[in-house]
């Protein structure tokens, strides 16, 4: 008969929402009661050498502080493990078992660490301590690979083997092919865990599934934590797969005990920093990717969600899953580069070219001086009558001659309204920008107008300014241009546009952006009309 067994992983995969500050008192009481409710196995945080200890967190430095925090409570009949990702912890942080408040610990790893992890773990079993063996992203292994790790899994004769969903990837059809082939190769002593993460809605399902194919003999293990409070989407919500166990299999967890956690701690948490099933994490189990890139790209504010997912479809082999900030950026610019040959009208950009001649040009932004100098910008209009045009953005109060769009995300959300003006205003858009239906006005070559150099390589205002550049343009003055500043304040009219940025961050892109318009060959004259967080001479 099958021995069934519920973990909470609240206190160690919890702590990834809020870089485990649960705080002293809420520490106890979620354990205390993770115990009066009969958790079998109850895991208690991460060791991990790199920090220093903190009676408010659970993450230690070294078991010996595990001890500190936990010592003297009450284990009731739960087994209690902590957790190591392998290579964070060596084993002089450990103590033996017979002198530790923790009776196990289960060690994450890679695929591609397996061999030095596996040895890792024949240490910790030497100390005394039960082994769990975690295999994350359970999905980048083939078959080949599967039966390579659990033959090491086998030599070492751990407690249990896990399988971890890390990325939410797992439908019930792949569940089953992992567990069917662990219980088919795995030694009968050794038990198959389950980890789920939440990002196709499926965490508490598949571990129903499992629940309800139980392996004959050998031990199961099925993770969750309370209200599914977890990294990324989350995990399997504890107080469900409780309930389930206690009608289906006859067991006797005392439900109000976890919900009293929930409603005292957990509820609290959550709605300072929300976690569980969104959008993107949606987007990158749809494309078995790492969240990270979906992160990326949508931190742009540039790309509408059909772009989003073209440029996740050109990741390739394991590169899915072991993030990777320079290929995605690489990715991003040849998507963006990427025209149809009929986009470019060559006689349409002639005709813009002869009407921007010598002339005096007046782009306005979205910044929020755009509103707070009104009264400057309009005196400027009256007096000066330049050609006006509106970047990324429709102003309210303000007649403009043209509109310029090289931002995707923001022609859909400007697209109705500009269908709805009485006047039609020509379209100037960049090639990498696919209007709804028909053509734009005039579409400008997105390549040719990039900084390659640039931190930010499509930022508008070099690409207007390197365009004006080579029409041959009297004049461009800015407006609206506020530039970059920390995240506490909004530098956008409209609150859709903002970006978040540390101040040394914005400064560096302020600066980039300087010296972007400082490669830019044969400028022509340009000022600032508003307060702007550019440092750039004016030129005239």
């Amino acid at each position: 008969m099958a021995e069934i067994k519920l973990l909470d992983c609240t206190l160690r995969d919890g702590g990834y929402i809020n870089d485990w500050e649960f705080g002293r008192d809420n520490i106890i009481n979620i354990f205390e009661r993770l115990v009066s409710a009969g958790m079998d196995i109850i895991e208690i945080g991460f060791l991990d050498e790199r920090r220093s200890y903190d009676s408010n967190r659970t993450i230690f430095p070294d078991a010996a502080s595990v001890n500190r925090t936990y010592q003297g409570l009450d284990k009731g009949n739960a087994l209690i493990v902590g957790m190591i990702d392998y290579g964070t912890c060596s084993i002089q942080h450990l103590i033996p078992c017979e002198d530790s408040f923790m009776d196990g610990l289960r060690i994450i790893f890679k695929k591609e660490k397996m061999h030095k992890a596996i040895a890792f773990c024949k240490e910790v079993k030497k100390l005394g301590y039960k082994v769990f063996a975690q295999a994350v992203s359970i999905t980048s292994y083939n078959d080949e690979e599967l039966a390579e790790l659990i033959g090491l899994v086998n030599d070492l004769e751990s407690y249990a083997f896990s399988l971890v969903d890390t990325y939410g990837l797992l439908h019930k059809e792949q569940l089953m092919h992992y567990y069917n082939f662990a219980e088919a190769h795995l030694l009968p002593s050794i038990g198959i865990g389950y980890h789920a993460h939440n990002n196709f809605q499926l965490a508490y399902a598949n571990c129903v599934e499992l629940l309800e194919n139980p392996p004959k003999e050998r031990r199961l293990l099925v993770d969750g934590s309370l209200y599914g409070m977890g990294k990324s989407a989350g995990n399997a919500p504890c107080e469900l797969l409780a309930t389930y166990m206690n009608e289906r299999l006859g067991k006797d967890y005392d439900e109000s005990q976890l919900l009293e956690a929930i409603d005292v701690t957990i509820l609290d948490i959550y709605r300072e920093v929300p976690w569980g099933y969104n959008f993107k994490f949606f987007i990158a189990a749809s494309h078995d990717c790492h969240p990270n890139y979906v992160n990326y790209l949508s931190d742009k504010k540039k790309l509408s969600v059909r772009s989003i997912h073209e440029i996740l479809n050109q990741l390739e082999g394991e590169k899915k899953l072991l993030y990777d900030k320079d290929y995605i950026e690489e990715l991003y610019v040849q998507y963006q580069k990427r025209e149809s040959a009929d986009k470019v009208n060559t006689a349409k950009l002639e005709e813009l070219g002869e009407a921007f001649a010598g002339k005096e040009l007046l782009l306005l932004a979205p910044g929020n001086t755009i509103v707070s100098e009104r009264e400057k910008v309009q005196h400027y209009i009256h007096e000066r009558k330049p050609i006006t045009i509106a970047v990324n953005f429709l102003p309210e109060g303000y007649e403009v001659d043209y509109i310029f769009i090289s931002n995707a995300k923001r022609y859909v959300q400007l697209s109705f309204k500009i269908s709805q003006l009485q006047e039609k205003i020509p379209l100037i858009a960049t090639s990498n920008v696919t209007k709804a239906s028909g053509t734009f006005d005039y579409v400008l070559p997105y390549s040719e107008l990039l900084d390659e150099k640039a931190m930010i390589v499509d930022n508008p205002m070099i690409m207007l300014y390197r365009l004006f550049t080579q029409l041959q343009a009297g004049k461009v003055v800015f407006a609206g241009f506020d530039g970059f500043t920390t995240s506490q304040t909004s530098e956008y009219t409209n609150p859709n546009m903002e970006h978040s940025f540390s101040k040394e961050k914005a400064e560096q892109i302020n600066q980039d952006v300087a010296d972007s318009i400082g490669r830019i060959p044969h400028q022509i004259p340009m000022e600032f009309l508003t307060e702007t967080q550019y440092v750039i001479e004016d030129i005239s």
